[in-house]
């Protein structure tokens, strides 16, 4: 921790925002379906607990903590037995419920305690699971517009060395599109509205570029535009639904040209680090395969745009753990509101 006390801010907020732990009562992706193949475990981590996924070859994927009850070795190390979990040291069986179905030099009849399950869905690509309380977990939330024909998917994430609030900080406040000025010109975000309720929080801006040709990246998500350098156009709406944050561009008419789906899973304990789930959906234009031939190039900038907002929230964490506080003087209303709702909504770390 830094000992300068005359530094610091005298409006220091009185509760750390990144000592508020991420609610465990909600669905979290922690692994792309692609990752997990038939017939396989994968190993992860949500806020510090170890968890194993299984996708049995003819049954649904089950995800359980990643330590067998006997000798605490990794369940993840073990091998598929049909619709269960072998492990791989003495050969001690679990089921997708947890329960120790067979120990082989005990028989059937006197199973020992087996380990904790977490309910497990698969959707759009993710593989979730429930941290919190079982008897709690409803349906999945809306995952955007990844499921609609109308718009082309593109599934990305990064692990990223900071706590979750960073992200959804970055995401919502567009005054900081100062930091993107090579790869979007320059524009000019305008904050509209903004609007609030229990567990949620949305904002409206509009953009206008004030010098400079469109990037190609940007025209193959939102379409070329033409017209004054000081043109207003594009309605931007960004919304966190905790934990969830969304993000929609409107060009015209009542249909999204961009709808995207993000979530930010604490890895580590502490959660100083996160993994970066995201489901960006471009609308198909009318011409047959065309954003198919621009689809690299979207990739190509959406990576380099991601890669710059990544270091960004690396840094304000390393300076929040130089300085060992929250030492942010933060003027923006709609980020005091949204730091609030995150607060409200956490629970504190111990």
């Amino acid at each position: 921790m830094l000992d300068v006390p005359a530094l610091m801010p005298l409006d220091r907020p009185q509760q750390d925002l990144r000592r508020v732990g991420i609610h465990p009562a909600h669905w979290y992706p922690v692994a792309w379906s692609t990752e997990l193949k038939p017939g396989k475990t994968y190993a992860t981590q949500f806020a510090g607990q170890p968890i194993v996924l299984a996708r049995p070859k003819a049954a649904a994927v089950f995800a359980l903590e990643d330590r067998c009850a006997h000798r605490q070795v990794p369940l993840s190390k073990g091998v598929v037995d049909g619709c269960a979990l072998r492990c791989c040291y003495h050969g001690w069986t679990y089921d997708g419920a947890g329960r120790c179905i067979d120990v082989p030099y005990l028989g059937k009849g006197r199973l020992p305690n087996g380990v904790r399950s977490y309910p497990c869905r698969e959707q759009d690509g993710m593989i979730f699971i429930w941290p919190g309380d079982p008897a709690a977990a409803g349906p999945l939330p809306p995952l955007g517009s990844a499921a609609d024909r109308a718009f082309k998917t593109r599934r990305f994430g990064r692990r990223v060395a900071c706590h979750y609030t960073f992200m959804h900080e970055n995401l919502m406040d567009m005054n900081h599109q100062f930091l993107h000025r090579r790869q979007m010109g320059q524009i000019a975000p305008r904050y509209l509205d903004r609007r609030k309720g229990p567990g949620w929080l949305e904002c409206d801006y509009s953009f206008a570029r004030t010098s400079g040709r469109q990037p190609l990246g940007e025209a193959a998500i939102v379409g070329m535009r033409r017209g004054g350098s000081k043109e207003q156009r594009d309605l931007m709406t960004i919304r966190t639904q905790y934990p969830y944050q969304t993000l929609k561009i409107w060009t015209s008419g009542d249909d999204p040209v961009m709808d995207l789906w993000i979530v930010y899973v604490p890895i580590d304990e502490a959660q100083r680090s996160n993994r970066t789930f995201g489901l960006l959906s471009v609308r198909r234009p009318k011409i047959p395969g065309l954003l198919d031939m621009a689809w690299p190039l979207l990739i190509w900038f959406t990576e380099r745009i991601f890669a710059e907002d990544r270091a960004i929230v690396e840094m304000e964490q390393a300076a929040h753990d130089r300085q060992g506080a929250d030492w942010n003087q933060e003027v923006f209303p709609l980020i005091r509101d949204l730091r609030e709702t995150l607060a409200e909504n956490g629970r504190a770390l111990p």
